[in-house]
């Protein structure tokens, strides 16, 4: 008997990907539920056939359950696919080079590059911020997991060769930074194909400035990247989230280019930061010699220990333990800034995107009727028949054609200079949206260490343990201060990089400007 399904989700159909729409409330029949990757085949009551997202379907008649197939997909925290990323085939091995999902989750509210977020064009979304924050349940969650001195106490993982030193700089504790910066280039996205040409994605070509020999990756390649340095770093360091996720249009020209900018931005962050670009895991991503080297180092870094809080006890200061209070005073000041600069960025976001919708629609508008009005007046005077007459005619067509010209001008220079500042403070939102939990996770930490003599007086810790914790504090608060240095740094580049670019356009914006005002009065006679 035919399994019937109902369509739980509109579903457009990507041209020549073997797709089948479907509309909400539709009924379809369950052609084969074993394609695998997440999808289903399935007819509609057309006879059309085709694949389907599995998450997007509901047995008839079995209750609130959608079809497991062979990536069973479900919404969670994590966004689409995060069930299908944790599970292992039958035989108990994980099969590394075919990830389920290779379609991509419909995006958060973010600046898309043309003014508009996903509020103002209807897409619905998970989150307010820029990029869309996920949530690792491995976060030194105090309330409900292990007690902080599970850490406080906790010794170093035997086998790890991850050892973070931290030293007195100029401006205080400083990560150490490599002697050869890292850096990468991506570019030439290919269309390429799975499952004999049913599935299709968009690969990347990744080339490291250290070895200069290109790496191939797909979108799901780099989310399970940033999973991993979520899950080691995500407690001591701000991982800013990938570019949004979307099920429909990832094979246009627009979107590619795009996705392919922002994560040339997410990685060339990643390379900049002195922890990240140097850890195994980050180094595989880019420097991985075949098929077997990828596949291997990718179990590696998935059963890899040295993850979590547990990293900050292989935090190596050079000097003297920190001073408690102090560190709880700088560590409050540095709240009240990033606050503070997460208003500033959203101001800054909310003002630019409405210049953005200004620039490209009443703007040009406007100057496209000034220059028809120009027009317009030029034939009729032209009608008068009075001699010498020829001279301001066609200076008034000059003038209106001018602005005809101003208005494609105004309409095209936001994607010259603000579309990279607003970009620029988007990937700031997102940094300063990871601080709040990594603050938090230092407070709880601070908090169980003041109640130190407590637990010595309960017999719960040894007077060696409560030094331990005082010890293991102070890395805590080491590691916090070198990253808040090292945002601070970043910050000053990035700012002052961008707003100079952006200050540059709009000089040559409104230079370009001038001279086409100065060419068209010049067809004005000197009376």
């Amino acid at each position: 008997m035919a399994v019937k399904a109902l369509v739980l989700y509109d579903f457009t159909a990507e041209p020549g990907n073997n797709e089948l729409s479907v509309r909400e409330g539709e009924t379809v029949t369950v052609i084969d539920q074993a394609v695998g990757g997440g999808w289903i085949a399935a007819q509609n009551s057309s006879g059309r056939t085709g694949l389907v997202p599995e998450g997007y379907l509901q047995i008839v008649g079995g209750g609130s359950h959608t079809l497991s197939g062979g990536g069973a997909y479900a919404r969670s925290s994590e966004g689409w696919g995060s069930q299908a990323q944790n599970q292992s085939p039958p035989g108990g091995e994980e099969d590394d080079g075919e990830w389920d999902d290779d379609w991509d989750d419909q995006s958060v509210t973010s600046y898309h590059g043309n003014g508009h977020t996903d509020e103002e064009t209807g897409t619905a979304g998970r989150s307010t911020q820029g990029h869309s924050v996920k949530i690792a349940l491995n976060k030194f969650p105090f309330s409900k997991g292990p007690n902080p001195e599970v850490f406080l106490l906790a010794s170093p993982p035997a086998n790890s060769r991850d050892i973070l030193p931290v030293y007195m700089g100029e401006v205080g504790p400083v990560w150490l930074y490599p002697t050869s910066p890292l850096d990468c280039v991506i570019a030439d996205p290919k269309k390429e194909s799975k499952l004999y040409g049913l599935k299709s994605f968009i690969e990347y070509q990744i080339t490291p400035n250290t070895t200069n020999r290109p790496v191939n990756h797909r979108y799901k390649h780099f989310d399970w990247l940033y999973e991993r340095l979520l899950e080691k770093f995500g407690s001591l360091l701000p991982i800013p989230s990938l570019p949004d996720k979307q099920v429909t249009g990832r094979f246009d020209e627009d979107f590619i280019r795009i996705r392919m900018e922002r994560l040339q931005a997410w990685m060339t962050r990643m390379c900049r930061h002195p922890v990240v670009s140097q850890s195994e895991v980050f180094q595989l991503f880019l420097t991985y010699k075949d098929e077997r080297d990828w596949k291997s180092g990718k179990r590696r870094a998935e059963k890899d220990e040295a993850v979590g809080p547990i990293m900050f006890s292989l935090v190596q200061p050079e000097a003297a333990e920190l001073d408690a209070a102090q560190v709880e005073q700088t560590c409050e000041l540095y709240s009240r800034f990033t606050r503070s600069m997460e208003d500033g960025v959203r101001d800054l976001l909310n003002v630019g995107q409405t210049h953005w919708k200004r620039c490209t629609g009443p703007l040009p508008k406007e100057y496209e009727r000034i220059g028809r009005a120009f027009s317009n007046l030029s034939t009729v005077f032209a009608t008068s028949r009075y001699p010498g007459e020829e001279t301001l005619t066609n200076a008034l067509t000059v003038a209106g054609k001018t602005y005809e010209e101003i208005a494609q001008i105004v309409a095209e220079q936001p994607q010259k200079d603000l579309h990279f500042l607003l970009e620029t403070n988007s990937e700031y939102k997102g940094l300063l949206g990871c601080f709040p939990e990594i603050l938090t996770v230092h407070k709880a930490a601070a908090e169980k260490v003041k109640e130190a003599d407590r637990l010595v007086s309960a017999g719960r810790i040894s007077s060696g343990d409560r030094k331990l914790m005082n010890q293991r504090l102070s890395c805590m608060s080491y590691s916090l201060q070198a990253e808040m240095n090292h945002f601070h740094s970043n910050r000053i580049y990035d700012y002052n990089r961008v707003l100079k670019f952006y200050l540059e356009q709009q000089v040559t914006f409104y230079q370009q400007i001038t001279d086409k005002l100065r060419e068209a009065l010049n067809h004005f006679a000197t009376l």
